[in-house]
C-alpha cells in the first residue's frame, strides 16, 4: 500500500519562540555535572518548559538565537527520547537502519564514505545526506526544500521505500509501543504515549541540540581575537568576500549561518541530466575496501533529479538546490546534492572555473580566475569554520543505545 505524506501538516500556522541556543553536549545519566545545563520545572509540553544555562543565556559565539515552535519547547525528557529514537535501528522496516547510520556523528552527521546513502536492503538513495550540524536554524529542509518543519521532516525518510521503508505511520508507532525500553518515556516527555506528533517532536528536540560554533573564524571575526585565525585563512576570508561567495553563504554583523536558505542552480543538476556520463557503470564503494559493480545504472536516478522542481512543480525551479551552510564544511564531505565532489579543493576548482554554463545558471557564478595559491587560501578559511565542540557532539551521540534489532 502506498503511503500518502502531506508535508507541513502538523505545524501549519504554528508560532515560534526565540530561545537561547541549546548549547550543550548531551550525555548519559550521571554525567550531568559536566554540562552547563539546568532544566526549569514545567509540565510536559507546556510553553514554560525551557532550557537555561548556569553561565549565561547567550547563544554560542557566531550564532543567533534559535527559533523553536511554541508547541514544542525543549525539555530534557524530549531531548533524551529523541536521541534514543535517532540511534534506534528498529525504526526501519527491517530493523537494521537508524537515522544515525546515514547521519553518522563521527562523520559530521553525514556519510563521508558514500556519495549518497544506502537505504534498507541496499536500496539506492539519490541525494547526499545533509549534515545535521545547526539543522535547527534551517528554514528549509532536504536539498529541494520540500519540508520546512523539523518536527515533520522525519516522516519522509521513515516512510520512503528506498530509505527506512516503513509501510505506514501506524507501523512505526506500533514498533515503538511494543518496545519495552520505551515504556513510560513518551509519557514522561509528553504526558501520553507515542503519536505521530510526539515522535516527530522528540526527534526535532534532539536535533536542535546539534549546535556547533565557536570556530577559529568566530573567535577572530566576532570575538576580535587576533590570534584565533592564521594569516592564510584571513587571506582566504578576504577572497571569500571579494569573489562573491558570501552572496549565497551569508555573514551577518553579529552572527553567520553561512547560508541564505535560498535555492540556486550551480549547474550540477543540469550537467547530470543534460550531459550524462556515458562511460557505463562504475564501481560503487559500499565501505572502505569493499567495492562492487552495480547490476543497474545507478546514475539514472541522479540524472533524473530535477531539484526544487520536484517539490514545487514550477518550471523555473528546475535544478535549483538549497544552499548548504559552510559551518563544519571540513567534516561533511562529499559535497553537492549528489556527493559528486570528494573534497573541498575539487569544489573550489569547480566554482573557480565558472561552474557549468547553461541558460539557467545562477548569474553570480562566473570564472573567478583565482590562482592555485589563492585557492589554498580559500580552503584554509573554510577549514577555520569547524566548531570547537564537534568531537564532543560525536562522543555524546555514541552514548545512546542503538536498540536490539532482533535480526539474526
Amino acid at each position: 500500500m502506498r503511503t500518502e505524506y502531506r508535508p507541513s501538516r502538523l505545524l501549519r500556522g504554528h508560532r515560534y519562540l526565540l530561545l537561547p541556543v541549546l548549547w550543550l553536549a548531551l550525555v548519559g545519566p550521571g554525567q550531568a555535572d559536566t554540562q552547563r545545563l539546568q532544566q526549569t520545572a514545567a509540565s510536559p509540553g507546556s510553553p514554560g518548559a525551557a532550557l537555561t544555562f548556569s553561565a549565561d543565556t547567550s547563544p554560542p559565539l557566531g550564532l543567533p538565537p534559535m527559533a523553536v515552535p511554541e508547541e514544542n519547547p525543549p525539555t530534557r525528557a524530549k531531548i533524551e527520547l529523541g536521541k534514543k529514537l535517532f540511534f534506534d535501528r528498529r525504526l526501519s522496516f527491517n530493523r537494521t537502519l537508524s537515522c544515525a547510520m546515514c547521519h553518522i556523528p563521527e562523520q559530521g552527521f553525514t556519510q563521508n564514505e558514500l556519495r549518497t546513502p544506502v537505504g534498507v536492503e541496499g536500496r539506492f538513495v539519490g541525494r547526499n545526506a545533509p549534515s545535521l550540524y545547526n539543522v535547527g536554524y534551517r528554514r528549509h529542509l532536504f536539498h529541494d526544500g520540500r519540508e520546512n518543519s523539523l518536527e515533520n521532516q522525519i516522516w519522509q525518510p521513515l516512510l520512503k521505500t528506498n530509505e527506512m521503508a516503513n509501510p505506514s505511520v501506524g507501523f512505526v508507532l506500533a514498533t515503538v509501543r511494543e518496545a519495552a525500553d520505551y515504556n513510560g518515556l513518551f509519557e514522561k516527555a509528553f504526558g501520553r504515549g507515542p503519536t505521530m506528533e510526539s515522535l516527530g517532536r522528540a526527534l526535532a528536540s534532539y536535533q536542535r541540540t546539534l549546535v556547533s560554533a565557536g570556530s577559529p573564524f568566530d573567535r577572530w571575526y566576532f570575538g576580535r581575537d587576533e590570534q584565533a585565525m592564521g594569516e592564510r585563512a584571513r587571506r582566504g576570508f578576504a577572497l571569500f568576500m571579494s569573489s562573491g561567495c558570501s552572496g549565497c553563504h551569508t555573514i551577518g554583523t553579529d552572527h553567520a549561518l553561512f547560508t541564505d536558505d535560498g535555492f540556486h542552480d550551480t549547474g550540477i543538476g543540469y550537467a547530470r541530466a543534460m550531459l550524462p556520463d556515458t562511460t557505463g557503470p562504475s564501481t560503487v564503494r559500499l565501505a572502505p575496501g569493499v567495492e562492487v559493480v552495480p547490476a543497474v545504472n545507478l546514475a539514472m536516478p541522479v540524472a533524473n533529479d530535477l531539484g526544487r522542481y520536484e517539490a514545487t512543480g514550477r518550471a523555473q525551479d528546475r535544478w535549483l538546490y538549497l544552499t548548504p551552510s559552510l559551518r563544519n564544511v571540513a567534516l561533511s564531505a562529499p559535497y553537492m546534492h549528489d556527493g559528486s565532489f570528494p573534497d573541498i579543493a575539487s569544489v573550489l576548482r569547480f566554482y573557480n572555473s565558472g561552474a557549468v554554463p547553461h541558460p539557467g545558471l545562477d548569474p553570480r557564478l562566473r570564472p573567478l580566475g583565482l590562482t592555485p595559491e589563492q585557492l589554498l587560501d580559500l580552503e584554509s578559511f573554510l577549514l577555520a569554520l569547524t566548531g570547537d565542540n564537534t568531537q564532543q557532539l560525536a562522543r555524546d551521540g555514541r552514548l545512546a543505545e542503538i536498540g536490539d534489532s532482533g535480526v539474526q
